[in-house]
């Protein structure tokens, strides 16, 4: 009796949720959410007010406590809202913000009750931008060999140093970054330091990439002032409060926006650049075997990360993220091949009217995604997480 009485209050909720995203949702947004990086379009009166209706719900943080501004929603809730947001073509118009993603769920275990209370909100009605300080020109891959200096300056932080690939940042109100304040310690001599942007002192550079898109940035901090109580977790804790953040920011984020109309199957696109064979098949055969394969990777993977989602849902994030975070990076880039092979010289294409603008974007989509493997923990250090903490192999 317990459990059909779950059944039904998680059915009429569906139907609440069906009945608000159909009259809500702008149908010049229906299955075109934003892609991962593109800035939010201001000048867009109907996503301005989807967002704001969204946000108004709690719904762009379902399972937020509403305390902080979320919807407060069970796990199977939240996932019900997905279930209908999807049906319906419709979006998470947050769920690609660094504070939903990354630093909110990290701040809820790791915060103080006054960090959560002033930040967490503002997170949830997307109305503050957060960029990433953890990368340096001489730590990447091996991020705790950071150098960035935090000294203690009695009713202050002074902080000085140079970050790396931090996206948004241009764009960002605040930054969660890594700051050394043990010069003795490495992991152990890291603290986790909010930083608002607009303090004097912090400069951001946008790098150019090869894509023709500048969403990363150089970050300088010199003499930095900072608020003592802007210090996430204890002092010289920020390596264990990084690693968590890392895994939200490997997790597939599943309230992440979903295109409804594109992209197109490879085979569809294959069929219109290459056509068929005489008995109706692709033609090529060995083009043919490889968009078979690749069509059974992707569907392994969103078969595997909708278990390994149900699996952890009561307890976050785990170190199969990393196995997840390489799946999906090779997979998407192999996408990204296939398409401009299909396409020949017309997915090669930069500028210009002789190149639909599917061709354009195929070319600068496999440039762009070859960062994939690098970003949030490269290829390699993926699989040293996954041979050491869920194989337990030992160190070489």
């Amino acid at each position: 009796m317990e459990d059909a009485g779950r059944n039904d209050a998680l059915e009429a909720f569906r139907a609440e949720a069906r009945a608000w995203i159909e009259a809500e949702l702008p149908p010049s947004l229906k299955g075109r959410p934003l892609a991962m990086g593109e800035v939010e379009p201001t000048g867009n009166p109907d996503f301005r007010r989807w967002k704001s209706e969204v946000c108004a719900m709690g719904w762009g943080v379902p399972t937020l406590p509403v305390a902080y501004a979320g919807a407060g929603l069970s796990p199977a809730e939240a996932r019900v809202l997905r279930e209908e947001m999807r049906r319906a073509g419709a979006w998470n118009p947050i769920a690609l913000m660094m504070g939903v993603r990354m630093l909110g769920p990290t701040l809820l275990e790791f915060g103080s009750e006054a960090q959560k209370r002033d930040h967490l909100p503002p997170i949830a009605r997307g109305e503050r931008r957060w960029c990433q300080g953890f990368s340096e020109p001489g730590a990447g891959s091996d991020l705790a060999s950071l150098q960035t200096r935090c000294e203690d300056r009695g009713d202050h932080w002074l902080v000085n140093g140079q970050k790396i690939w931090t996206s948004g940042a241009d764009r960002a109100d605040w930054c969660f970054c890594l700051v050394r304040t043990d010069p003795t310690q490495k992991q152990a001599g890291i603290s986790f330091l909010l930083i608002d942007m607009k303090t004097p002192g912090v400069e951001v550079r946008p790098i150019r990439l090869i894509s023709g898109n500048s969403p990363f940035c150089e970050t300088f901090f010199t003499d930095v002032k900072v608020p003592k109580e802007n210090l996430v977790g204890p002092l010289n804790g920020g390596w264990t409060i990084a690693k968590r953040l890392l895994q939200y920011e490997r997790q597939r984020n599943e309230d992440a926006p979903v295109r409804t109309s594109e992209p197109r199957s490879l085979e569809t696109v294959a069929l219109a650049y290459l056509g068929r064979e005489a008995d109706g098949r692709l033609a090529g055969g060995e083009l043919r075997a490889r968009i078979a394969a690749h069509d059974m990777d992707q569907r392994a993977l969103v078969l595997t990360v909708a278990r390994v989602a149900a699996e952890s849902a009561a307890g976050g994030p785990s170190a199969t993220t990393s196995v997840l975070k390489n799946a999906s990076s090779m997979i998407s880039q192999q996408r990204a091949e296939l398409l401009v092979e299909i396409m020949g010289a017309q997915g090669l294409g930069w500028e210009g009217d002789d190149f639909a603008p599917a061709e354009l974007a195929a070319v600068r989509e496999w440039l762009s995604g070859k960062a994939t493997t690098i970003y949030a923990g490269s290829y390699e250090i993926q699989n040293n997480i996954i041979a050491k903490r869920i194989l337990g192999l030992p160190d070489a």
